[in-house]
């Protein structure tokens, strides 16, 4: 099969902005593409300048409650890297990050190979401090894996491969009741 773009109805590349986070992103098919039926995103030296490649559904799939699976796995993550799959709320109700809401399904930082992060990000708890649950798991670098996000009015839990990784009491207070992308 040859390589293409992914659904461009479902989704976009990422922008970069302001966080520290997307400083790197390529905001190119070239480092976010389809190949034998499977999404690639690759952090490579071009030309001396590191470029990332992110996608995202912003503005095409967003949703408010449910289940989402993501299958997949980080081969090659350099020092310093940190692939994660996370969800921002669409249409903000609270204005401004943290206060908006994030959930970090999962993180993977490139410097510990086998260790799982997820964090749910709001007042009080936001980067260093997110609310943050951490898991060693075999093979996350060789193996595809399914990170998973159960959502509910009353609580959003992670699991990698149906092991419960994190679970916390959405109990209103918490901006985890909109839209998310």
């Amino acid at each position: 099969q040859t390589d293409s773009i992914p659904d461009k109805t479902k989704w976009g590349v990422c922008k970069k902005g302001s966080p520290a986070w997307s400083k790197y992103l390529s905001e190119s098919y070239d480092q976010a593409y389809v190949h034998d039926g499977k999404l690639v995103l690759v952090a490579e030296k071009v030309n001396g300048v590191y470029k990332t490649g992110g996608v995202q559904s912003l503005g095409k799939a967003e949703f408010q409650y449910g289940k989402i699976e993501i299958c997949a796995r980080f081969t090659k993550t350099a020092k310093g890297g940190w692939p994660a799959i996370w969800m921002m709320p669409a249409k903000p109700v609270y204005s401004g990050w943290p206060a908006c809401g994030e959930i970090d399904i999962m993180e993977h930082v490139g410097n510990n190979q086998n260790v799982i992060l997820s964090t749910l990000h709001y007042p009080g708890h936001s980067g260093g401090n997110g609310n943050t649950a951490s898991k060693t798991y075999a093979n996350v670098s060789t193996e595809f894996h399914v990170y998973k996000l159960i959502w509910r009015p009353t609580s959003v839990k992670t699991y990698v491969d149906d092991d419960l990784l994190h679970s916390v009491a959405n109990d209103g207070s918490l901006p985890f009741n909109s839209d998310f992308f």
